[in-house]
């Protein structure tokens, strides 16, 4: 994991560049750099959702733990079972690779909180020893997705102290600022996610709709509005030119947001809401808003709205 292309790969991948790393040509397939580029464009192809794309790249004979997981995870929960196999596996396999086995925790992690299995998942990021950058990373996420801000730094703390350089862990990092709204040094509210994303962003190497619609939540945050939605609209761009659908979905309820509250385009905000509701179902902020549009109306049936009060003279 030291070549220069795959450190760019990888770059890619953990900045969200999920387009631009799909399109990027494979090293030789003799190149000890292969299989990690496999990985990380089968992995690509899965953030953007595309399972049937991710499987066809995996060899349906590979005897890598790593591509084995990465299919697994594919399946969705068809594949839990084989990540929990492949986590044994990799436990008693003293000369399995390191890289391989952060992989397979990390893949085996992602698939048990996408089934809702938090304390599995937790289980097999957090064993015994010093978690490596993915690992810490996506460990310290689900501590924050369950309102453990705390936790979640305890954990990325030490992995940063070890590796300060690494995307991954100041990408998590960012996102701690965000939910805790961390000042740094600046005394400005979310000035450390803020910093990390304008640093990001502004490395001509990389194309990233997610850093923009990242910068744009910040933004939104810091009652930047204008600067948010010119975000966004750049975001939009990228994937426009990408003819990347899939990835639209974080863009847009970023938008919703934004274009909500400056309050005077409620037309432009429906319309946004449509296609995100339409396009992406399942999305966190559809799902939430469904949720209590249920609850409101369940409420509703159980009070009867007085006549209208009618002035005496």
């Amino acid at each position: 994991m030291t070549s220069t292309d795959l450190y760019f790969i990888k770059q890619q991948f953990t900045l969200g560049a999920y387009p631009a790393l799909i399109s990027l040509p494979f090293p030789d397939s003799s190149s000890s750099d292969y299989v990690p580029a496999l990985l990380y464009k089968v992995r690509a192809h899965l953030a953007l959702g595309d399972t049937a794309s991710a499987l066809a790249l995996v060899p349906s004979d590979t005897e890598n733990v790593a591509l084995r997981a990465a299919a697994a995870l594919a399946r969705g929960e068809e594949g839990l079972e084989t990540l929990r196999d492949l986590c044994v596996e990799i436990e008693g396999d003293e000369d399995s690779d390191e890289w391989e086995t952060e992989m397979v925790k990390v893949l085996a992690g992602t698939a048990f909180v996408r089934a809702g299995e938090i304390e599995e998942a937790l289980e097999t990021l957090g064993g015994e020893g010093k978690a490596g950058d993915e690992p810490a990373a996506l460990l310290s996420m689900i501590y924050l997705s369950l309102a453990r801000p705390a936790l979640a730094q305890k954990v990325l703390a030490p992995a940063l102290k070890a590796n300060p350089d690494a995307l991954v862990l100041q990408l998590a990092e960012s996102a701690i600022s965000l939910v805790t709204g961390s000042q740094g040094t600046s005394g400005e509210p979310y000035a450390p996610a803020l910093s990390f994303y304008n640093e990001q962003v502004a490395n001509p190497s990389i194309s990233s709709a997610a850093l923009l619609v990242g910068r744009a939540v910040v933004r939104i945050l810091r009652g930047e509005l204008s600067p948010a939605q010119s975000d966004l609209e750049e975001a939009e761009s990228i994937l426009t030119r990408a003819k990347c659908e899939r990835g639209t979905s974080d863009m847009l309820a970023a938008m919703v947001v934004a274009i909500g509250l400056t309050g005077d385009k409620k037309g432009e905000a429906d319309e946004l809401w449509s296609r995100l509701s339409t396009q992406h179902p399942s999305h966190p902020l559809v799902a939430d808003i469904g949720t209590k549009e249920l609850l409101f109306d369940e409420c509703a049936t159980k009070y009867d709205v007085p006549p209208r009060a009618i002035a005496v003279k």
